[in-house]
């Protein structure tokens, strides 16, 4: 076996195709789009790896076939933010091989100690937006921007300790959920209490200046969540235009008041059913399954709900999930809340209260090096 780094055209192809050629027959992967993902690991196309020292890792078997992958980053925007000198590593891949996954591993390490750093934390995909290994709830494909992997990628980090948790929670009015009733009377009761809060949609119109809302209140609102840094402009417009072509207004709500905006929640039909069905490409049909097929879509994904901290302990919160789901009632859909870290227990208890279930679990690990 070699290790290499990627510096053909030959190894990108390699790196960016692997995932593809060890999991194409498991019913639960799902490709990328090919298009966006054949350029993704340039640095000056992701507004991530623009602000990174980054390196791309391959290791191919004597056959000269890639058997595994990574990338090595230090995101200088996280360590500037902490005070910290942590290195990521991102998109491992690699085969049933023990011996190909320590190469990966070791090189890593190498590589962010040469750099300074004092320990490697991951897997934290900067360019796919997927954070850790699913621990449980392989049985399922994976919703957009979420992760999937087989069980047996935990036992190549065997000398790591678990740095956190993720947590997932689901709905599913097809089997029967239904919000309990005692939270629309909440509902009527806030209206009355807050009469100058205003429930809009996202504004198509307008995606920068409600980025720019959005942004001001993540970066208020998530300032102490565990391993957020605080994101920039450019990063929000970008993950918005992604979502422009399939979003459903129904599922995106900025909360208003006269003065300025409280909260919002960022809700999306779950592309990865598309993309599983066009093998990840947009041509000749995949433009058409996108842009009609996602209206058809009946699983979402709810990828963000904050609420700025002036309004904390009022319940906006869960107004802004009995508002989405009151307005996706009649689609009948399965909502899946992701990414809920294991010791946000107020979180966790609300998602609970409203009669979500957990389903699914990702662990990110770490090493003091």
């Amino acid at each position: 076996m070699i290790l290499t780094k990627v510096t053909t055209k030959k190894h990108m192809k390699d790196f960016v195709r692997l995932p593809a050629r060890l999991h194409s027959k498991s019913p639960y992967y799902v490709p990328p789009m090919w298009m966006d993902e054949n350029n993704a690991y340039y640095g000056k196309k992701n507004p991530i790896l623009s602000n990174s020292d980054f390196v791309l890792f391959l290791v191919y078997d004597e056959k000269q076939n890639a058997i595994g992958r990574t990338i090595v980053y230090i995101d200088f925007n996280h360590n500037k933010f902490y005070k910290a000198k942590i290195g990521f590593f991102g998109a491992f891949e690699c085969i049933d091989d023990s011996n190909a996954a320590d190469m990966l591993i070791e090189a890593a390490e190498e590589w962010v100690l040469q750099r300074g750093m004092s320990s490697l934390r991951g897997p934290i995909h900067p360019v796919a937006e997927n954070w850790g290994f699913v621990l449980d709830g392989y049985d399922s494909t994976p919703m957009f921007m979420s992760p999937w992997n087989p069980s047996y990628y935990h036992k190549f980090f065997a000398g790591y300790e678990k740095a956190k948790d993720l947590l997932v929670y689901k709905a599913d009015m097809r089997t029967g959920y239904k919000l309990p009733e005692r939270y629309n009377l909440f509902f009527e009761r806030f209206k009355k209490r807050y009469p100058q809060v205003k429930f809009r949609r996202l504004d198509m119109k307008n995606i920068k200046g409600d980025a720019r809302k959005i942004l001001e209140i993540t970066n208020t609102a998530l300032l102490d969540n565990w391993g957020y840094v605080p994101l920039e402009l450019p990063v929000m417009e970008d993950m918005l235009n992604k979502l422009k072509l399939i979003v459903d207004p129904d599922a995106v709500w900025i909360i208003e008041t006269e003065e300025r905006a409280i909260g919002y929640c960022l809700g999306f039909p779950d592309i990865n059913l598309i993309f599983k069905k066009t093998n990840g490409r947009l041509f000749p049909l995949g433009w058409f399954h996108l842009l009609f097929g996602s209206k058809k879509l009946r699983e979402y994904r709810l990828f963000g709900l904050a609420v700025h901290p002036d309004w904390h302990g009022r319940g906006l919160d869960a107004i802004m999930y009995i508002n989405l789901y009151n307005h996706l009632l009649d689609k009948n859909i399965m909502m899946e809340a992701n990414y809920i870290l294991e010791d946000n227990l107020r979180i966790k208890n609300a998602l609970v209260k409203l009669g979500m279930t957990h389903s699914k679990t990702y662990r990110i690990y770490e090493k003091n090096l």
